[in-house]
């Protein structure tokens, strides 16, 4: 957006990771006290608000923030308006506060899936024109189909053998635990298999544990947090995510489709808007290790397999989950949102 000519300031804590990633791009920031929801919250968007007129705009992300910008806004004399993004698809409590954040302190919703969309139209009542489907876009740029064997060697891994791979927070509902289980059935069929875990999250010491109780400690890497993943996407063979939780459409899902990876993913969420079940992935049921095991060993087994849907997931990428696409939505639904006054 700055670099479509906007003026963009980030509020965050100071200690979320995004307040040091957003100095290290030269992407103004400043630090709030609006981690938690609370009146101390409110009051510090408050005076930032007060003490900053000439913003046009809030676009808000989560339930804490919405709160406080909402509560903020309504004590001001002439607030921006609100727009409030939506990137999960967990169940919104169809009470009188709720609806009133939904449909009256934010003056538009965005939702990162149409499934999301059509989730709060029919359970909370909203009307269709109040909401708006915008996928995360990616950028293009970065996440592209590459050399395999380039990248296993910059990545220093084995340049031989078939590598599966899953990148995300380590959260238990990304469905770690029934990769793993299913990866004890795998490496029978596939001895030279590989399954490498990219991210971090409260979940590293019981998946750690669990990997060295089935006897997987070597063929299991974890690779923790990593800046320069579109490489570890590259060195895959299959990339998979078994999540079982409240999903938009995982941006990670989206990346390694840009860079021509086939995908195993769950029918959670609005990941089915991404992956196109039979041509760029495969979908099964969650919490499901045998179904799981059947599609990665399918796709496994199947050298053309993957080469074709990685090519469809390339393209379809390409032509929906760019940066761009959701830049010029996001553009339209800002300012559509500011000149309605």
């Amino acid at each position: 957006m700055i670099g479509r000519g906007h003026k963009v300031t980030l509020l965050c804590p100071a200690d979320a990771p995004i307040f040091s990633a957003a100095e290290k791009q030269g992407i103004p920031v400043h630090a709030l006290p609006i981690a938690r929801k609370g009146w101390h919250g409110v009051k510090a968007m408050r005076e930032w608000l007060g003490t900053h007129s000439g913003i046009s705009l809030i676009n808000t992300h989560s339930s804490t923030d919405s709160w406080l910008a909402a509560l903020a806004c309504v004590t001001l004399r002439r607030p921006p308006p609100v727009v409030r993004t939506r990137h999960v698809s967990s169940t919104v409590p169809a009470n009188r506060p709720t609806r009133w954040l939904y449909e009256k302190a934010a003056r538009h919703v965005v939702t990162t899936g149409e499934a999301l969309r059509m989730q709060l139209h029919r359970d909370n009542g909203l009307p269709l024109n109040h909401l708006t489907s915008v996928p995360t876009g990616i950028d293009l740029s970065r996440f592209s189909p590459g050399d395999r064997a380039e990248a296993r060697k910059t990545l220093g891994l084995a340049p031989e053998g078939l590598y599966l791979g899953i990148v995300s927070t380590l959260r238990s509902w990304k469905g770690h635990a029934y990769l793993l289980e299913a990866m004890t059935l795998l490496v029978e069929d596939y001895p030279d298999l590989r399954l490498v875990i990219v991210g971090d999250g409260p979940q590293r010491e019981n998946l750690d544990r669990k990997i060295n109780a089935l006897a997987l400690k070597d063929k299991v890497m974890l690779a923790g947090q990593r800046d320069d993943v579109p490489l570890w996407l590259r060195a895959l063979d299959v990339f998979t995510l078994p999540s079982y939780g409240e999903e938009g459409v995982p941006q990670a899902i989206m990346q390694a489709m840009a860079c021509g990876i086939p995908v195993v993913s769950t029918t959670v969420g609005a990941i089915g808007e991404a992956v196109a079940d039979g041509v760029t992935g495969i979908l099964v049921a969650p919490r499901d290790s045998a179904a799981l095991t059947s599609a990665l060993s399918r796709l496994l087994a199947d050298l053309e397999l993957r080469r074709g849907m990685g090519a469809a997931g390339a393209e379809r990428a390409r032509k929906y989950f760019g940066l761009d696409v959701m830049l010029d939505k996001m553009e339209t639904v800002f300012i559509n949102t500011v000149s309605r006054g």
